[in-house]
């Protein structure tokens, strides 16, 4: 999952990344309301968290412009206001939900992952292909139920790639979906964890589930 920050408190923007990034979400962070706006029609984001009172454009003018072109990514405010007036003004230009500072890191959390399980890719959902097992909550992996120790960005590849059984994803869905916007494209950063991987769920377990199409991209599925 892509979570898009819009925050302008650089301490604060740090602050969510770091936690985000440790419950396995991919997070890129914007301090402005343009910056916001352009990674927003760059990148395919799964979730936005939205600041109101931010320079350049303001988060309620982003609400209604995402709107406005049909986007239905969900959006999560923050913010320090806390008046009635200004909740309604929010839901009336199509925010999700509205969460006012200072806040509990778990709070924001649970209302998070209660607007990801709205969305059309039911997010708490256990994923299985053959006898590999993934469950998006726990964080637990294991196939032939043998549990497999995995790092947040291999966790991550491997519930993209599952999400999308049976389907070709090329190396740029992967970039867009599991590394963030500092994603240096000219690396084999992807080939390794793709490797990583292999020897995790492939390399003693038969069949073999991830396959590379040449000249594509990578599929899972217990056949080729």
């Amino acid at each position: 999952m892509r979570i898009l920050v819009v925050e302008d408190e650089k301490k604060l923007a740090g602050f969510l990344k770091r936690g985000l990034e440790e419950e396995l979400y991919t997070v890129d962070i914007a301090l402005d309301g343009e910056e916001g706006w352009y990674l927003s029609q760059v990148y395919d984001y799964d979730l936005i968290i939205l600041d109101i009172m931010l320079p350049q454009v303001d988060g309620l003018t982003l609400c209604r412009r995402w709107r406005s072109q049909q986007v239905p990514t969900p959006i999560l405010l923050l913010t320090a206001k806390d008046a009635v007036e200004d909740k309604v003004m929010a839901m009336d230009l199509g925010a999700d939900d509205y969460v006012v500072k200072p806040f509990d890191f778990a709070e924001l959390l649970a209302r998070l992952r209660a607007l990801l399980r709205r969305q059309r890719v039911p997010y708490a959902t256990p994923l299985q292909v053959a006898d590999l097992e993934l469950d998006p909550v726990s964080h637990r992996v294991c196939r032939g139920g043998q549990p497999i120790d995995m790092t947040a960005k291999e966790f991550a590849l491997l519930e993209f790639l599952m999400r999308y059984t049976g389907k070709v994803v090329t190396r740029t869905q992967i970039v867009e979906h599991v590394w963030d916007q500092h994603f240096d494209s000219d690396n084999n950063i992807i080939d390794v964890y793709i490797s990583y991987l292999r020897q995790k769920i492939d390399r003693t377990f038969t069949p073999k589930l991830l396959h590379t199409v040449r000249g594509v991209g990578y599929v899972l599925k217990a056949e080729l």
